[in-house]
């Protein structure tokens, strides 16, 4: 329970909180405005996610609202630590999305000051569509 598997800057470490699963920790401090991470996505429409749901995948993908709200949110797998990052109603990181020639990029950043060993955590926009079974714990 006590293991810490790092990432290849050692910043981030991942390690189990109990009743939630795995998360990630800082093992650097970070300020407020900070890159936390930054990863490459798979995106996916709304048919996509549909079957997604019904699966494991569901708890790992991330949605989101485009400016355009007739449009069924894109879903995307995101390649980094934040896809293993927990839910926090009162989070100290946000996601930022880019979309380069490259395809979309997700980074996540500090919206507060982060201590060395505090779980970094974000607002999950698509609560509703997790199982009633799925209790989210801050």
């Amino acid at each position: 329970m006590g293991e810490k598997v790092f990432d290849r800057s050692n910043a981030l470490y991942v390690k189990t909180v109990p009743r939630k699963g795995r998360g990630v920790f800082a093992n650097i401090a970070f300020k407020t405005g900070d890159v936390i991470d930054r990863a490459p996505t798979w995106g996916f429409d709304h048919a996509a996610a549909k079957l997604l749901d019904r699966t494991g995948v569901l708890e790992y993908y991330f949605v989101r609202h485009e400016n355009n709200k007739t449009e069924p949110p894109t879903g995307y797998i995101v390649f980094g630590l934040s896809s293993l990052m927990n839910h926090s109603a009162n989070p100290n990181a946000q996601r930022v999305w880019a979309d380069r020639e490259s395809g979309t990029w997700v980074s996540i950043v500090a919206i507060q000051d982060i201590a060395v060993d505090e779980e970094i955590t974000h607002r999950y926009i698509n609560v509703s569509a997790y199982p009633h079974s799925v209790k989210f714990i801050d």
